[in-house]
């Protein structure tokens, strides 16, 4: 038996090992000729395939097949003879010494970016298929998807610009009330060419669909009107104000069959999703607590009285109630302790009860500053991120022993935003509904808070006697 196992293991040594690395969207023969000289440079072949939060944290955003899939796909190659997952940046390095790779095989494209490998082994740049790419076939097999943008909110300029790094989606036209705005908005912007102040003209443009940033209160009709007219719909949350109006457009979506989500751009971030990655293997145990802060002194930023006036439940809570419920699940219990000035809340504290005792401990403030990071708690230890938290980017998990600290770090482009029209447009293409990063379910959890808060507001009706 010792003499098996030790021939084995020369054996195995004398074997060379290969690894690549790539993405693999939509196998193609490109993939599979590379893959194939990967091969043909020693014995043993390892693949590693992207993790799709990796990817999109190194502004890979238009990959349409989930990392499962693709995954599979490079399983079913007799050729290939491991598959692994790639998930951070210094992976590569990594598996080099723990599989002692012998040559480290890449797309000749990249040419001279991997040289600091050689300290860990070869690299080999290959040739590419010239005239294919997973780029290419998106382009062919996917049409553009034309957007126009619904009122001159914070955020219109800063999505028309993002946009430009989502391939397939064109912003070109806006909408808003005052014509003076609009024109003044379209003059020399090279973006935003077409501008129109009656709603009914601009969806009856050749529009596929639309991104709403306007006041919270004119967000239900527009979307009523805009799924109506036969578009999609990306609105910045809440989607309504009243728990009725939140149903009948969910509602309406589905019987329409096109796509309303909410645009909380933190549910789109590589970090953000890879923090439930990391919940999912239970490293923290059983979760108990949720603490999350979100503050915003708007009055320093210039923001407009009539919006700041709309309270901060209806401003900040959707960002603290869609980490609060993707964690703990929907509530059981609601109380809400405001400080209200001027008729309306400058902050509120929002505790939530779920399953098993678990809390929800969320603050949001638009007369007040604090740290606005999260803390999950749990049986083994816990997991913080860092302020700004709704712009996930870093998080530690933290355990008794503080040499046990993990720490994942997740950079994004940009503001962010881009992340969030990827995954609408790439829904759009794919001929699907739901986003598995904000379900429908979420939609519903994180806008329970403030159509809950708004409700208790309303005067009570007084019993007949």
């Amino acid at each position: 038996m010792l003499f098996f196992l030790i021939s084995k293991g020369i054996e195995m040594k004398n074997k060379k090992t290969v690894i690549t690395y790539g993405t693999y969207d939509m196998l193609h023969v490109g993939h599979m000729n590379l893959l194939k000289r990967a091969k043909a440079l020693g014995d043993y072949l390892i693949v590693g395939v992207t993790d799709e939060n990796y990817d999109r944290s190194r502004g890979k955003l238009n990959v349409v097949e989930s990392t499962k899939k693709r995954v599979k796909a490079i399983e079913a190659l007799d050729f290939v003879d491991k598959v692994i997952v790639e998930t951070h940046k210094n992976q590569k390095a990594e598996d080099m010494v723990k599989y002692d790779v012998d040559i480290f095989a890449i797309g000749d494209d990249w040419k001279g970016y991997f040289d600091y490998l050689n300290e860990y082994t070869h690299v080999e740049y290959l040739p590419r298929t010239e005239g294919i790419s997973s780029t290419k076939l998106r382009k062919e097999n996917f049409d553009t998807i034309k957007m126009g943008l619904v009122g001159l909110g914070k955020d219109t300029q800063a999505f028309a610009d993002e946009s430009q790094f989502v391939s397939n989606v064109k912003v070109n036209r806006i909408y808003a009330k005052d014509f003076l705005a609009v024109k003044s908005f379209t003059k020399d912007n090279e973006l935003i060419k077409y501008g129109h102040d009656n709603y009914d003209e601009f969806l009856d443009t050749p529009i596929d669909a639309v991104y709403i940033d306007t006041q919270l209160s004119e967000h239900y009709i527009y979307i009523k009107k805009a799924l109506l007219a036969g578009k999609h719909v990306l609105c910045e949350n809440p989607i309504a104000l009243e728990k009725d109006e939140l149903k009948e457009l969910l509602s309406l979506a589905k019987k329409e069959k096109k796509l309303l989500l909410s645009a909380v751009k933190t549910a789109f971030l590589p970090a953000f999703n890879q923090l439930f990655k990391e919940l999912d293997t239970g490293v923290i145990g059983d979760v108990k607590e949720v603490r999350a802060t979100r503050t915003s002194l708007y009055k320093e930023k210039h923001y407009s009285d009539s919006f700041i006036k709309q309270g901060a439940t209806n401003i900040l809570s959707s960002y603290t109630s869609l980490l609060v419920n993707k964690v703990l699940g929907k509530p059981k219990s609601i109380t809400f302790f405001p400080q209200e000035e001027d008729g309306y809340d400058i902050n509120n504290l929002i505790v939530t009860k779920h399953k098993n005792g678990a809390l929800g401990i969320a603050n949001v403030a638009v007369g007040m500053k604090s740290e606005g990071d999260a803390v999950i708690s749990g049986t083994k230890g816990y997991i913080y991120i860092p302020a700004p938290w709704w712009l996930t980017k870093k998080f530690e998990v933290r355990f008794e022993d503080t040499h046990k600290t993990l720490v994942f770090n997740y950079e994004f482009e940009g503001c962010g935003l881009r992340y969030m029209i990827a995954e609408f447009t790439s829904l759009i293409q794919r001929g699907k509904n739901k986003s598995k990063m904000l379900t429908p379910s979420d939609i519903v959890g994180i806008n329970r808070v403030l159509l809950e808060y708004n409700d208790s507001k309303k005067p009570k009706k007084k019993k007949e006697k």
